[in-house]
């Protein structure tokens, strides 16, 4: 029963029974006043516009009546059809970041905006994760590209502190762009401009130290940005020697 009056709904079955009650009004009144004014030479022009009136009625009857025929059609084309079920929402790589006690997020460019859920899910509430530690590498040609998400950075660290966590967040940005002197001025992100260094990253330097910092760990190493930096990243997580620490890649895409 549920079944036929969904398809009833989907097919449109409220707007064909509103019509059937319009038609069906106007044609009695229609009936009503030819009834009323059936004879006499002075209703010659009343009976031709009801003519034509009645045949009015009489097309839309007509096309009722193929409405009503589709409907039937496409509710036992659709009551036949199979039921497809589609899991989802469908999750990116950077959701992995929570999964693990150690995690390297790493962006270039525009690339940061699948790791602003990340730092907006810490910021709300950091606890609920298995996340123990993030590094958070972020290189851009652009000082102005910073700002995007500086409130954000900034809260975070901030929030962190609040929670004798100063250990927790670990955020580096690099200024591709060497050309003239760049700094952060605004007081309010001094944090910021004293994790701003000028050049590109020393990443096998960054995997030794923190793998130094987090002995017989798993790292999630995730990655969105140009494909060198990407290879990069993915060929020290490949040579990794045996020394306790494990680096896992994931890729994220962004476009």
């Amino acid at each position: 029963m549920s079944v036929a009056l969904k398809s009833w709904r989907a097919n449109e079955g409220p707007k064909h029974l509103i019509m059937m009650f319009w038609i069906a009004v106007n044609v009695f009144l229609f009936w009503r006043t030819f009834m009323l004014y059936f004879s006499g030479a002075q209703y010659y022009y009343l009976h031709k516009i009801l003519y034509f009136q009645v045949w009015g009625v009489i097309m839309e009857m007509d096309i009722l009546s193929t409405c009503i025929f589709s409907n039937l059609i496409g509710s036992s084309a659709l009551l036949s059809r199979p039921r497809v079920h589609v899991d989802g929402p469908f999750g990116s790589p950077s959701e992995e970041v929570f999964n693990y006690e150690v995690s390297l997020c790493v962006a270039g460019g525009i690339g940061v905006t699948p790791f602003a859920c990340v730092l907006q899910a810490l910021f709300d509430d950091w606890r609920q994760y298995k996340l123990r530690r993030l590094y958070f590498v972020w290189v851009c040609r652009d000082l102005q590209s910073f700002y995007w998400f500086a409130d954000l950075l900034c809260g975070l660290r901030e929030r962190l502190w609040r929670d004798n966590r100063p250990d927790y967040l670990n955020v580096q940005l690099y200024l591709s762009n060497t050309q003239g002197l760049q700094v952060i001025g605004e007081e309010r992100y001094r944090f910021l401009s004293s994790r701003l260094r000028i050049g590109r990253p020393k990443w096998k330097l960054l995997f030794q130290e923190i793998r130094r910092a987090n002995q017989l760990k798993r790292v999630g190493v995730f990655c969105c940005g140009p494909k060198g930096i990407s290879k990069a990243l993915h060929t020290l997580c490949n040579s990794n020697p045996h020394t306790g620490t494990a680096f896992e890649y994931n890729k994220e895409t962004f476009s």
